[in-house]
């Protein structure tokens, strides 16, 4: 997992670019907005819980059944993965993430940024338990491991993956093909959550592809929008915004 594994991922077709952007993204926005980001996301933060309870509370309680229970199932799995060195990122906020897709019932999802699959996962049930939809996800794998591409969604089960198309070539070549592939289709997200790279210019480069694709009154769910000013901006002015704490990080939500 170190200089030599990033070497050998960096030589494979495709890769190096992708990976020399993250880098260079990195550098280039590094600490500037967080600050900021933070102290907005802290204004207009508002309790999760409450939040929930006033629009389904019976729906709410049955998608924090349904956490518990994923978390007592995956837990072991990521654990192992962790004491092995393998590393890939907290998961979004899924308990949200399964209410959501429950109560909007939405024909397909859009999902940028899988890790092990924590809200892959949240968001597969709650298709499988509403009896449609479809769950399309976009991902890089972490390159300081060896096939790195076997870890990515590895939390999710056999019997949920009818419902999901996943790519792993970065969000710069997965979204084309995805978003070419619904227009034929004649289908539009939904909703989408982005939880891939949390630079300002990634945010913005897909949501400036994503945003015209998406249905009529779809839902966002934005990760780590504590990072920088990006959700603020993108949200400002409008009412149908919600703010959340989750696990060390904000979020946000627009259009539920």
């Amino acid at each position: 997992m170190g200089v030599g594994t990033i070497a050998r991922n960096a030589l494979r077709p495709g890769y190096f670019s992708e990976m020399a952007r993250k880098v260079y993204l990195a550098g280039r926005y590094g600490e500037r907005e967080r600050d900021a980001g933070r102290r907005w996301a802290e204004r207009h933060a508002e309790d999760l819980d409450g939040w929930c309870r006033a629009r389904d509370p019976d729906l709410w309680d049955a998608s924090l059944q349904f956490a518990a229970r994923m978390r007592e199932d995956a837990q072991p799995r990521a654990d192992a993965l962790r004491a092995a060195g393998i590393h890939l990122g907290g998961g979004g906020c899924y308990p949200l993430l399964h209410f959501l897709v429950r109560r909007h019932r939405p024909e397909v999802v859009l999902e940028t940024g899988v890790g092990a699959g924590w809200s892959s996962r949240a968001m597969l049930a709650a298709l499988d338990e509403n009896g449609g939809g479809h769950l399309y996800s976009s991902d890089f794998p972490v390159f300081r491991h060896e096939e790195p591409e076997r870890h990515i969604g590895c939390l999710v089960p056999p019997y949920l993956y009818p419902r999901w198309t996943l790519h792993v070539r970065g969000d710069r070549r997965n979204l084309g093909p995805i978003l070419a592939g619904l227009a034929r289709d004649g289908t539009r997200p939904q909703l989408l959550h982005y939880d891939s790279d949390k630079r300002r210019g990634a945010r913005a480069e897909c949501m400036r592809r994503v945003g015209p694709a998406l249905a009529p009154n779809a839902v966002v769910v934005m990760d780590d929008i504590n990072d920088d000013l990006f959700f603020a901006e993108l949200v400002a002015g409008r009412s149908d915004v919600g703010v959340f704490w989750f696990e060390g990080k904000y979020l946000g939500v627009v259009g539920a």
